[in-house]
């Protein structure tokens, strides 16, 4: 790994639960010697994408990330263009909606919206979601290219819960459903307990860049439930995909 992959893989310790980090933890994480984690640490610091705290001397995320999130914002305004109907969405199914984007490899979670009701499916902003066992990744790989979709069924398909799909056969023949459908189902997949379902976010080209999911606790989920929020939740994408490309509306249409 070369030294902007380590840097990268340093960044990538941190999390919602864990924003804080010392450096002896962040060199037992990443496998690094404390000298090759200060060092990097250094000039993550010195770019920005870090800041130690004073009093605790642990690190943390730092504003040069957010300057660099803004900029690619303001060029490619997903989540300006997507809030907005994913609270409309929370607010008429009254479960947690979440957004995502694709990453490397897996969709990252970049905004989500939960329902006061305590009993709720949670969601991190940044929580990485497998392709194979969520339905956001489902719903992604339905309308990804097919290199993506090789990469996905070719490589490590970990079982998260006991109804985790991890047969390429089986995942084909959810993505083919899928696509069918506008929508996927992933029930329990990647948690116990839980029922999602989610549709693709598409690019003029008509290829997914991201995903809008609705997830629920299954106790209080049913057959009709499901429908109705996957029926939302392509209503919701589509648009979403027709607002981002703008003068390519009918084309969106004619592939919806």
């Amino acid at each position: 790994m070369g030294t902007v992959g380590k840097a990268i893989s340093l960044l990538e310790l941190f999390t919602v639960d864990e924003p804080e980090l010392g450096l002896s933890e962040l060199a037992r994480r990443s496998g690094f010697d404390k000298a090759t984690t200060r060092r990097l640490l250094m000039s993550l610091t010195g770019h920005g994408f870090v800041e130690q705290d004073a009093g605790t001397r642990h690190y943390r995320l730092g504003a040069g990330l957010s300057r660099l999130a803004r900029i690619r914002e303001a060029r490619f305004p997903f989540l300006q263009t997507a809030v907005p109907l994913v609270r409309d969405l929370a607010s008429s199914t009254a479960e947690t909606v979440h957004l995502s984007e694709f990453g490397v490899e897996t969709l990252v979670t970049v905004h989500v919206e939960h329902p006061a009701r305590s009993n709720r499916v949670n969601v991190d902003i940044g929580q990485l979601l497998p392709l194979h066992s969520t339905a956001s990744g489902i719903a992604y790989l339905a309308f990804a290219r097919a290199e993506t979709v090789r990469a996905c069924l070719t490589g490590s398909l970990n079982a998260f819960t006991a109804h985790t799909l991890i047969e390429p056969a089986a995942i084909s023949r959810s993505i083919g459903e899928t696509r069918d459908r506008g929508y996927s189902i992933c029930d329990q997949g990647f948690e116990e307990g839980v029922i999602s379902v989610a549709a693709a976010i598409r690019a003029a080209d008509g290829f997914a860049l991201g995903t809008i999911a609705v997830a629920a606790p299954k106790a209080r989920t049913n057959a009709a439930d499901i429908a109705e929020r996957g029926l939302a939740v392509m209503t919701a994408a589509r648009e979403i995909s027709m607002r981002l490309n703008g003068e390519n509306l009918q084309t969106l249409r004619r592939q919806a």
